[in-house]
């Protein structure tokens, strides 16, 4: 079994390789010439801290002929505060990394303008930041959230320490909740990560809101570690996340699995708990006031674009919302969604009306 820094390391060379490789076949083509007045402009991506900044801009510059730039602005969260701090006068022209969690955000304070790629999949319509399932068409092209990706926040396991030590591997959050198990976690700080804002959203669905935080005291007094985020949580508390993790339990993506496939692809050294996941949408869109709106819906149209979303379960290992990109074997085996009926979600409207009260007691109970 490759050590998952490794594993983290290769998969940042497949990014980088798939990416240029992209852009250098476009400009092959003569892709960058279908707009001879694009040809030069500046355009700017802002972005989350998990995109792959300089690989993307080849590959989006070579195929909408823009001179694509890329900026990060922290993790989900801090880049949503920022976006909305600056409604009006933005930082860039367009946005990638807004999830699910923070999605309502935008709408309610007009950060992005209204705008449907005419080349959106039709499958992207059911991940559309909608109350209504049936309205996610309208819903995309009224408040301008396109969805990119999808995935699910789960805890994850390492099942041979479970064989080894002799104790029965834990499946729900109840079993969690016991102390035995609750010593052996690794949780997020909500207030900190977007990915621990995800699991608290899942206990918020299944605890209601008069039972969450009692839930969050149980597995803070069985003596479960909350790290600030998902890489120190990972790769340094986990047992499978590199050298030195000694708790066999954190919370991570049904996708992590994929990642500790061993050399033969034969087997995983970690699997997801599908029956502790909440599904997470990334969004993209124009920014409301954009100096280059035609720029930044140029990138958004290559986002959403048969060629960057077959990039997607290697580049961010999230899922793409075009259907018909074929996954990697090892996620099919090791790595499969969450059924829809076993899922722990909320409302966009729900999430945004709760969010900050749910912080503000968990703070309130547990020390955050």
């Amino acid at each position: 079994m490759l050590p998952a820094r490794t594993l983290l390391k290769s998969r940042r060379s497949r990014i980088a390789a798939t990416l240029v490789a992209l852009a250098l076949g476009a400009s092959l083509a003569g892709c960058a010439g279908d707009d001879d007045a694009a040809s030069g402009e500046t355009v700017t991506l802002v972005v989350h801290d998990s995109f792959p900044n300089e690989e993307f801009a080849a590959a989006a510059s070579a195929a909408t002929g823009y001179d694509v730039q890329v900026v990060s602005a922290g993790d989900g969260g801090e880049l949503t505060n920022k976006l909305v701090l600056t409604q009006g006068a933005p930082i860039a022209d367009a946005f990638f990394g807004v999830d699910t969690i923070f999605a309502s955000r935008l709408v309610e304070h007009d950060v992005v303008a209204p705008y449907a790629p005419e080349g959106l999949p039709e499958s992207a319509a059911r991940f559309a930041a909608a109350e209504d399932a049936d309205a996610g068409a309208q819903a995309i092209a009224e408040t301008g959230l396109v969805p990119v990706d999808h995935g699910a926040t789960c805890v994850n396991i390492d099942p041979s320490w479970f064989a080894e030590a002799g104790m029965p591997e834990p499946e729900s959050y109840e079993d969690l909740a016991d102390p035995e198990y609750a010593a052996l976690t690794v949780l997020l700080d909500p207030t900190a990560s977007s990915t621990g804002a995800s699991f608290l959203v899942g206990t918020v669905a299944a605890f209601g809101e008069a039972g969450f935080a009692d839930y969050w005291q149980r597995l803070v007094d069985g003596g479960a570690r909350i790290e600030q985020g998902w890489s120190d949580a990972y790769y340094g508390r986990f047992t499978q996340g590199g050298e030195g993790g000694t708790l066999p339990i954190v919370v991570s993506y049904a996708s992590s699995p994929a990642f500790t496939v061993d050399a033969e692809g034969e087997s995983s050294s970690t699997r997801a708990l599908l029956d502790t996941c909440t599904r997470q949408v990334e969004y993209a869109g124009v920014l409301a006031g954009a100096a280059n709106e035609a720029g930044a819906r140029a990138v958004v149209d290559y986002l959403v674009s048969e060629e960057f979303q077959r990039t997607i379960p290697d580049a961010m290992y999230m899922t793409p919302v075009d259907d018909a990109v074929e996954l990697p074997a090892a996620w099919t085996e090791f790595a499969p969604e969450p059924e829809a009926d076993r899922t722990h979600d909320l409302s966009p409207s729900a999430i945004e009306a709760g969010r900050e009260g749910w912080l503000r007691t968990l703070s309130e109970r547990i020390g955050l």
